[in-house]
């Protein structure tokens, strides 16, 4: 309740453009925040798509509406039928009620290689490195006007031995946004889901001088106490650290 039981959706505003980072179920209270800016142009970044980081896509308001644009990209999809195919499998009967096809936004599928960058604006530029997990994964850095945020979920660590992708897409960052579902007397028992702890995630941004520390995509078992007592703890161990909570908003001046 305190700190946000949404699957994962991160916004990127950077100057006049608008990106998205996934649409979990966050999307869906998102959708209120586009119709009220009247934003009419949102580029959607997906990690994956498992399915707690796209089944809030058929309910993002925006994307029935006609008079706005959104483009969807995905970077380990271009072999597997594309980014395109899997939105609009996860809408099929009997799962959903409402095809892709009803969507009446102009929609953009475009499918990519993990480790490529690009482009769509002159003033922005996004970097991209493959992740370690089941069935693949993208990290995101997005830089406009000499700052930068990482998006870096969901990924899995080797013990004693850095992701050297993700220094080199972090290194000097503003904000690292990292995968910290499990504590390091929990991970052992998790080797194999694909995911991190906030002590690697501390270890990485350190080494690669990072400003600050965005711990990210929570265990749902984790209750609130649990949470204050690790914001307690990571703050402790590192000035830089803070955990993600529901419509935290950061400014990176």
């Amino acid at each position: 309740m305190k700190y946000g039981g949404n699957t994962s959706c991160i916004e990127v505003q950077a100057g006049e453009h608008t990106f998205v980072m996934d649409a979990g179920t966050g999307i869906r209270n998102f959708s209120k925040v586009i119709l009220e800016r009247d934003v009419r142009k949102t580029y959607l970044l997906l990690t994956h798509t498992h399915w707690d980081h796209i089944n809030g896509f058929p309910f993002f308001i925006p994307a029935y509406d006609p008079k706005r644009s959104i483009t969807i990209r995905a970077g380990h999809l271009k072999h597997q039928g594309g980014v395109q195919n899997v939105l609009s499998t996860q809408m099929h009967n009997p799962m959903f009620p409402v095809p892709l096809e009803a969507m009446q936004a102009n929609l953009s599928f475009e499918d990519f290689e993990a480790g490529e960058d690009f482009k769509l604006f002159d003033d922005v530029q996004i970097r991209t490195t493959p992740l370690n997990h089941p069935n693949g994964a993208t990290a995101y850095r997005v830089e406009h006007k000499g700052k930068s945020v990482v998006y870096v979920t969901d990924t899995e660590h080797i013990p004693g031995k850095p992701d050297q992708n993700i220094l080199a897409l972090i290194e000097g960052a503003d904000m690292v946004i990292y995968d910290c579902t499990y504590t390091e007397d929990e991970f052992p028992e998790k080797i194999g889901w694909g995911h991190s702890t906030w002590n690697e995630g501390m270890r990485l941004c350190q080494a690669a001088n990072v400003k600050k520390h965005a711990i990210f995509h929570h265990d749902p078992e984790h209750t609130d106490d649990f949470m204050d007592a690790m914001s307690e703890e990571v703050t402790k161990a590192w000035s830089g650290n803070f955990i993600c909570r529901e419509n935290m908003e950061i400014i990176l001046d």
